[in-house]
């Protein structure tokens, strides 16, 4: 997790204009995701001052700041511009105010614009921090986007986890990460999976080595991120234990407060992990627009239960002549 995120980060990721402050864009940092809109703070409330958020000034305060006199545009902008606050951004294209390039070089607060609507503005930033400032964990596993649908593949180490994503991507789906995976909650109901840095695009195949995913099977064949919608849990097949055969027992792991479905596909010789992960993953979609396999062969189950009972009730009479 990162705790802060610096202003020259998101001017960039967001393409914003620098106005003034250019060279403390290093030096000023924004650690929390929320945006300030200082409407109150113009009329000269500062009781409740959020003065660590981002100071987003949109239409509706530069047009109140309109009717300030220069003197009283001042004062207040002077009451803003703390060491703690991390710019002031002017959305819309609109003009910036004098005062504020004067408070922006006096105080060291620097001031950016951006031509996209405030609250286009405000939610691209909510965003883009959110994910930067999230509590990020790491889990051992293999991430691949198949058909859509992010499939997180776990197991001990040498059970075939990077060899069937490899398989997985000549198939034409695509790799998100191996080995690790570092995961984060994006809302209360999605958990996003990317690879570390240092090992994106690479895949280790044992006996050969690390491998270049994208410098071989080309861009298509990876992706940056992707929701883990379902975690498929590869273990060596045992005698002595019972595994899932109609897939009505389901499963689910906690990451974070997100309970993802969970199968544990046992591995034998024989068997083709990449296929069958496949058809875990198209199963997962029919289930998610409402057909389910499971439940159509139970209630085909309970007819056939109910015409024998029948039949058992009225037996047909074979010793008429």
């Amino acid at each position: 997790m990162a705790d802060k995120v610096s202003v020259a980060q998101i001017a960039k990721a967001t393409n914003l204009t620098v106005y003034s402050g250019e060279a403390l864009l290093d030096k000023k940092f924004i650690t929390v995701s929320d945006i300030s809109r200082p409407g109150l703070e113009l009329t000269g409330y500062f009781n409740f001052y959020p003065r660590e958020r981002i100071q987003l000034f949109g239409k509706t305060e530069i047009s109140f700041s309109k009717n300030m006199t220069s003197a009283e545009r001042l004062v207040v902008l002077k009451q803003m511009a703390t060491p703690e606050t991390p710019m002031f951004l002017v959305s819309t294209s609109l003009p910036v105010p004098e005062e504020m390039l004067t408070v922006s070089k006096k105080f060291n607060v620097p001031v950016l614009g951006s031509k996209l609507p405030t609250t286009r503005l405000a939610s691209l930033l909510t965003e883009y921090l959110d994910k930067q400032l999230a509590e990020r964990r790491s889990i051992h596993g293999v991430l691949v986007d198949i058909y859509g649908v992010g499939i997180l593949i776990t197991g001990d180490s040498g059970v075939g986890k990077s060899e069937t994503a490899l398989e997985l991507v000549k198939r034409g789906h695509r790799l998100i990460a191996d080995d690790r995976v570092d995961v984060y909650q994006q809302d209360e109901q999605t958990i996003i999976g990317e690879a570390p840095a240092i090992l994106r695009h690479l895949l280790e195949i044992r006996g050969i080595g690390i491998i270049d995913v994208m410098n071989l099977f080309g861009a298509g064949a990876v992706r940056e991120e992707t929701p883990v919608d379902l975690i498929i849990h590869l273990e060596n097949w045992s005698p002595d234990k019972s595994y899932d055969r109609l897939g009505s027992g389901e499963q689910r792991q906690s990451i974070f407060d997100v309970e993802v479905p969970k199968i544990t596909v046992p591995v034998k010789v024989g068997r083709n992990l990449a296929i069958i992960i496949e058809v875990a993953a198209m199963n997962f979609r029919a289930k998610s627009m409402g057909y389910d396999a499971t439940k159509v062969f139970e209630e085909n189950l309970n007819v056939l239960i109910q015409q024998n009972e029948a039949q058992d009730e009225h037996p047909k009479d074979t010793d008429k002549k």
